[in-house]
């Protein structure tokens, strides 16, 4: 269904489809793209009609087997329709990322779409100890294959690896951002930082990466207008130690060793107190971070640094405060982060009994 005024294009240029255009990343890209004159034409994707103006809005979920139907006259399809919040039932999401990301390329394949261009993250890689800092983007991945979001990414991942095997013609590109920040984002990194105090391993030396999400828009901007091949890494340049973190949001950190941490964590997360995993926590205490070379030689440069797009996160996540990545209220919180790792573990459990009677 085509909606609103379309501004007229050159006969020449790619026609470029986004999914996610609502809302996000995708919505912020949608809008890049219909500036462009070497845009033919922008396909703006989403289950929801949002206000982008220049596009030509298709409503439709993008899991429907028919999406096909809707993708005949696409060049380049980039997928920005990802399910990431940590409240979300794990089962449904990842039903809602990995069969999305299945759906579009087998649609993106069936319509002859050229290029398909799928957004995963630098959570692949796996966050651990001995990780060098930075990443090269063809270093191997090694992030658990789990119930986290990270495992969602894994399979999309795969998915995207055995592409040219199964649809011999259709290039699929993949891009891995950092820690996304921005209006709107919701994952297990920012919900960190709602804590009253961060949580550090002993003996860890973290390195945060951020990826705001305008940043992301204007990478994938480059991705298209350059033909810029991956994978491709996207994150501010170089990164922050804990000791800046510290000094920039204003949180002390207690610190608990690693086996306790990840224990209790995954014990919490069994007994259904706590909504995502312990490898979650990986990603809180050992580094990740992303070179981003290609994309930096073709000529992408985020707008943000590390520090401004902490800041950020810290302004979207005021007044907010989570145990362990659940969402509960400000006194709890504190309990929960009281200092020593029984009190520790034992507050986090309270905390969110008490939320949950709460809510009932």
């Amino acid at each position: 269904m085509a909606t609103g005024k379309v501004r007229p294009r050159r006969s020449k240029g790619p026609v470029v489809a986004v999914t996610g255009a609502a809302t996000g990343a995708g919505r912020l890209l949608a809008a890049r793209l219909a500036e462009r004159q070497d845009v033919r034409k922008v396909v703006a994707i989403d289950a929801q009609r949002g206000d982008v103006p220049g596009v030509t809005w298709r409503v439709v979920d993008i899991r429907d087997p028919l999406l096909s139907n809707r993708l005949s006259d696409v060049d380049v399809l980039v997928h920005l329709d990802i399910a990431r919040s940590p409240d979300l039932d794990p089962r449904e999401r990842r039903t809602h990322n990995v069969r999305g990301a299945q759906t579009v390329v087998l649609a993106g394949a069936a319509a002859r779409v050229r290029r398909v261009v799928l957004v995963t993250s630098a959570m692949v890689y796996g966050a651990r100890p001995d990780n060098p800092v930075p990443l090269a983007e063809d270093a191997p991945l090694r992030a658990e294959a789990d119930e986290s979001i990270a495992g969602d990414h894994l399979e999309i991942e795969e998915l995207a690896a055995n592409a040219p095997a199964v649809h011999p013609g259709l290039d699929v590109t993949v891009v891995r951002p950092a820690a996304l920040v921005g209006p709107g984002v919701d994952t297990v990194i920012t919900r960190h930082f709602e804590a009253p105090r961060l949580l550090s391993v002993k003996g860890s030396a973290p390195a945060w990466q951020f990826c705001h999400i305008e940043d992301l828009a204007a990478a994938l901007e480059v991705v298209v207008a350059e033909d810029v091949r991956g994978p491709l890494g996207v994150g501010c340049a170089g990164w922050l130690g804990a000791e800046e973190v510290a000094q920039i949001t204003g949180r002390r950190r207690f610190e608990l060793p690693a086996a306790l941490t990840f224990g209790m964590a995954q014990r919490l997360h069994r007994l259904g107190m706590t909504p995502a995993p312990a490898t979650d926590l990986h990603y809180a205490a050992y580094p990740w971070v992303v070179d981003g070379a290609r994309l930096r030689d073709a000529g992408w440069k985020p707008r943000y640094d590390n520090a401004a797009a902490l800041r950020v996160l810290m302004e979207e996540g005021a007044g907010r405060h989570a145990v362990a990545g659940r969402r509960v209220g400000g006194k709890e919180a504190t309990m929960a982060t009281a200092a020593g790792a029984t009190v520790a573990a034992i507050g986090a459990a309270a905390a969110i009994r008490r939320a949950r009677k709460r809510r009932r």
